[in-house]
């Protein structure tokens, strides 16, 4: 069902209309602490191989290498393996089938009873109506005028009533949806309910699936509020907006709906750990926030298509996963502050102004940079300019149900940057090539010029000529 975060997040849409408690669930370390004897136990159920479960059990106990020492596997699925997560999906799979008989059990009725508050109002209102219906020809002006009054008062009272009693005791139901190790749970009915349902479930993860949750992360929200789930927050609209029909009515917008929202912090820490954004404090306004963007200094020593593309990927990854949120638009935000950061980026790499870099690059409205191609050429990469606009198509097919292992067998960029006979440190051309290579990028500390530029490209790998090999090895190079 959820192939995707945003196949999960469509079906919270859907199916968490009028949730009055969310439990948002969180398992401490789940895919390391997978019970090996209760995986296999749950496999046995299905596969009657005993060869091929042995293969498994070899699998799970394979152990691991960290700093060329081995260390024994006593749980959990080993990460970064092909099979680890359809195993863990296969183990996770019991609680979804747990929450699913807890449903059947719990709901009931099919909807709820009419609110008495609002069904109160409502009689008098239409026994005006139908007053006003009756002896319309026999009013006079003024009472004709207060009694219109009157309704319209009740009418726009009415709005803010709940048409539904929302404490009913006889209507309740329960909403489970899963991802991997996070789940958000639905509740409609009282907050005993909710912590009734969180203990439960708490009970079964802990004696069935030798799971813990986390006591402060697995949170009960109440509808109005924001509960967390895939990064998105989410909340159930109040209702207190209307608008008009064709036929000329007016009725309640998104009453109960299920709303997505953008957290305000998601995209803020994603500026910082891009190092495109600095916060000052201006103390002569009461210390308030100045926001400025500043350029990257590990991406001056790239080439100017793939700075651009680098900040378009980064761009777009992060609208391409927001744009199902309801508040999307205020990525422009975020878009600001990338576009400005770019330009600094771009007048730091070339030691000039904002002022020059945009007349140099500018093609009507849009930020440009031209690249040569194979046949002679140009070829043109425009800086992002499509929007924030909301997008809620989702597509679910092709969901990898055969392997496309075929596409996976392209010649890697380290083949091609070989094949160039080009030197990437001092650019010599036609020269014997060697592969320079780090273990780990975080152990770079970027002091160095060529740490620098192995850093901004994201790359373990430097092709460089003898010479230069040599020279960064005796620490000569810079």
């Amino acid at each position: 069902m959820n192939r995707s975060c945003h196949t999960a997040l469509k079906y919270v849409q859907k199916y968490f209309t009028g949730t009055k408690w969310f439990v948002e669930g969180d398992i401490k370390g789940c895919f390391d602490n997978v019970d090996h004897h209760v995986l296999i136990d749950i496999l046995r159920k299905r596969i009657a191989d005993e060869h091929f479960i042995g293969l498994l059990w070899k699998f799970l106990k394979a152990g691991y290498m960290e700093d060329w020492n081995y260390h024994n596997t006593y749980s959990g699925t080993p990460q970064g393996s092909i099979i680890s997560p359809i195993l863990a999906n296969i183990y996770m799979n019991e609680l979804d089938s747990y929450m699913a008989e807890y449903a059947e059990k719990y709901n009931c009725g099919n909807r709820r009873k009419i609110n008495p508050a609002f069904k109160k109002k409502l009689d008098v209102c239409r026994g005006k109506e139908e007053r006003l219906k009756r002896n319309l020809s026999k009013m006079s002006k003024e009472e004709k005028e207060g009694l219109i009054a009157e309704i319209r008062e009740l009418r726009r009272s009415l709005k803010s009533i709940p048409y539904s009693d929302q404490m009913d005791d006889g209507y309740k139901k329960i909403c489970y949806v899963r991802y991997a190790d996070d789940f958000l749970i639905g509740v409609i009915g009282s907050k005993e309910d909710a912590e009734q349902v969180k203990q439960d479930v708490g009970c079964f993860i802990r004696e069935k699936l030798h799971l813990e949750m986390s006591g402060e992360k697995t949170l009960i929200t109440h509808g109005h509020d924001f509960a967390k789930f895939l990064g998105y927050e989410v909340t159930i609209a109040k209702g207190e907006y209307s608008k008009r029909t064709k036929p000329g009515a007016t009725r309640r917008v998104n009453n109960g709906k299920v709303l997505l929202y953008v957290p305000h912090d998601k995209w803020v820490k994603r500026l910082f750990s891009y190092n495109a954004l600095k916060i000052k404090y201006d103390k002569q306004n009461g210390n308030k926030e100045v926001w400025e963007p500043v350029r990257r200094t590990r991406l001056l020593h790239l080439d100017d298509l793939e700075i651009l593309n680098q900040y378009n990927a980064e761009i777009r990854g992060l609208y391409n996963y927001y744009r199902l949120a309801n508040n999307v638009s205020v990525l422009n935000d975020f878009y600001y502050v990338m576009r400005y950061s770019m330009l600094k980026t771009f007048a730091g790499k070339y030691r000039t102004r904002i002022s020059r870099i945009i007349r140099k690059y500018r093609q009507g409205k849009d930020f440009v940079v031209e690249y040569p191609k194979k046949d002679g050429k140009k070829g043109k990469v425009l800086f992002y300019n499509n929007g924030f606009r909301r997008n809620t198509k989702v597509e679910s097919g092709n969901p990898d149900i055969v392997a496309r292992v075929v596409e996976n067998y392209g010649r890697n960029s380290l083949i091609k940057r070989l094949q160039a006979n080009k030197c990437e440190w001092c650019g010599a051309e036609n020269v014997p090539l060697e592969i320079h290579h780090v273990r780990k990028l975080k152990d770079l500390s970027g002091r160095k010029q060529w740490e620098v530029a192995m850093i901004g490209r994201k790359r373990k790998t430097m092709a460089l000529c003898i010479d230069c090999h040599h020279k960064l090895h005796a620490g000569k190079l810079d």
